[in-house]
């Protein structure tokens, strides 16, 4: 799990009327993490109050942020405005960082010999483009199509 966050000072905000996101953290230095709602999970502890699985809701152009619900408020004793110590991971996902990684998956599939046999110019396009899939689950639909095309 990658740490986004160590034993840091927090204001708990409040917004009445944003439903689940009455109340939420700002997680700084997040802007540029890619993403989409509902792909990119938490787990850390607020004010020792251990959670897992949150999402990190992606905000447009600015910090993301996570909601934090009446449980945990109540675990906490604190409300709308309070200051929070926050520790936060960005749980693992599987993405492929390497050439190397990814060519393992086309072996895995019987399909390494198909696309090494691809000129080298397509090949470096299909890497490429997995690679710089934001997440896991979008690496998984590219790899599907190249096993597919290759197959």
């Amino acid at each position: 799990m990658k740490k986004l966050l160590e034993n840091e000072k927090l204001i708990l905000q409040h917004e009445p009327g944003k439903g689940a996101w009455t109340y939420h953290l700002i997680i700084p230095g997040t802007k540029d993490i890619r993403g989409s709602w509902g792909e990119m999970k938490v787990s850390g502890t607020i004010d020792g109050y251990e959670f897992k699985d949150l999402n990190l809701a992606p905000v447009t152009d600015a910090d993301k942020m996570i909601s934090v619900n009446g449980t945990i408020r109540k675990a906490i004793n604190k409300g709308g405005g309070d200051e929070v110590i926050v520790t936060l991971y960005m749980n693992s996902d599987n993405k492929l960082s390497s050439k190397d990684q990814l060519l393992d998956c086309f072996d895995n599939a019987g399909l390494l010999k198909e696309f090494k046999a691809l000129p080298n110019e397509e090949q470096e396009e299909i890497i490429n483009t997995i690679l710089s899939q934001p997440n896991e689950s979008r690496q998984e639909q590219k790899i599907m199509a190249a096993i597919t095309k290759l197959s």
